[in-house]
């Protein structure tokens, strides 16, 4: 098959990016012929490595130049961009001619159902029903926030096949004929777990809202007083870097607490932790916790909207917290801490349940969902 995936742009180091390399380098490894066309690209390497055989176009369209600028510029420029964002793909569709073209839900969600290239459409998501909500935003922002949410409900019903991370997420969009559950699969084989015997945690996200890594440095001054001798490394970069370091420079936690940047070998940083916590606000189905399982890490995690629930068993491969609540999050990573026995227990339970999020198992499900597609049986 000859499969197109859209996409914002490659050169970030987050989940979405990590899985779409992941897909397609396996694709591209079974004979498949994969294009990934961008919209931010602006010359940029793709952060993970991509397979040779990938090609990748990018429109120029560039979103992003709008980011952080008042609503009234976005409602100026925006449709613009999006005329010319439509009619470059719906040529660049036309001169690929895939037989599947794949919205990762990026700025091509609203029209990619309506080009006529002859190309069955897919659209995937890699966070909540509800994540537009979830941003924060007031005033006239949160007004648009709630009109595009329930315009998602709209779009996610013209695609051929809309993918979703969760059973969970599922629930939150109806019940409906053409939705699958497909989670991420993990990034990596491991041969072992951890040894789980550092006195170190670990975070990885981009400094964001959505992470939650302001909740996580005030629950670390709570944690600190009680375990002084454990190091926390938050591993990313984003826009909340200045802020994160200033909260960890009033709390007094430069000698215990690190901003790490982004790696593309984040396997030696899960081998030399011995806890993974994830804050977040929301999410889809976080690869953080996926890796952190695969190789023995126990979870310290909110229990957010979405996928905390579908990967940790409360008490058994980690803890599940109530959003928001710091003194129970910082009580959950004390007892990992103080209880060397229950960690290994939960980390070996996270290493034999991440089996079923293995690449084989989880890339068959979207085999097979192709191949229905293009034979016309879906």
């Amino acid at each position: 098959m000859k499969i197109a995936y859209c996409i914002a742009g490659t050169y970030n180091s987050g989940g979405m990016e990590r899985v779409l390399a992941n897909k397609a380098n396996y694709l591209s490894g079974r004979g498949h012929e994969v294009v990934i066309i961008t919209t931010e690209q602006r010359g940029q390497s793709p952060f993970f490595k991509l397979d040779e055989r990938i090609r990748c176009h990018d429109l120029g369209i560039n979103y992003e130049t709008n980011n952080g600028k008042s609503l009234l510029n976005k409602v100026i420029r925006y449709p613009l961009k999006q005329w010319k964002h439509k009619r470059r793909l719906t040529t660049t569709l036309k001169q690929i001619k895939p037989d599947i073209t794949v919205s990762m839900f990026c700025n091509d969600a609203s029209f990619l159902w309506k080009i006529k290239d002859g190309s069955r459409k897919v659209l995937e998501i890699h966070f909540s029903r509800y994540k537009r909500m979830q941003y924060g935003r007031r005033g006239l922002w949160k007004i648009v926030d709630r009109w595009r949410s329930r315009r998602d409900g709209n779009t996610v019903k013209k695609y051929d096949r809309f993918v979703v991370l969760t059973h969970e997420d599922k629930s939150y969009w109806g019940d409906w004929p053409d939705i699958a559950v497909i989670p991420n699969a993990l990034t990596f084989p491991v041969a072992r777990p951890a040894l789980l015997d550092n006195k170190r945690v670990i975070a990885v996200g981009r400094y964001s809202y959505q992470k939650g890594f302001d909740y996580l440095i005030d629950a670390w001054a709570i944690v600190h007083y009680f375990q002084p001798e454990w190091k926390l490394d938050i591993i990313g970069g984003g826009e909340w870097e200045e802020r994160l370091q200033r909260q960890i420079d009033e709390n007094k936690l430069n000698h215990c607490v690190r901003l790490k940047p982004s790696t593309g070998h984040i396997e030696k940083e899960y081998e030399q932790a011995s806890i993974l916590v994830m804050s977040s606000r929301y999410e889809g189905l976080p690869m953080v916790l996926l890796e952190a399982q695969s190789f023995g890490l126990p979870i310290v995690s909110f229990a957010c909207k979405c996928g905390p629930k579908d990967i940790i068993t409360d008490g058994e491969n980690g803890f599940l917290v109530p959003e928001g609540s710091l003194p129970t999050l910082a009580d959950r990573i004390l007892r990992l801490m103080e209880e060397e026995e229950l960690r290994k227990r939960m980390g070996m339970r996270a290493f034999a349940r991440s089996k079923a999020f293995s690449e084989e198992r989880i890339m068959r499900h979207w085999n097979d969902l192709f191949y229905e597609l293009v034979s016309g049986n879906a």
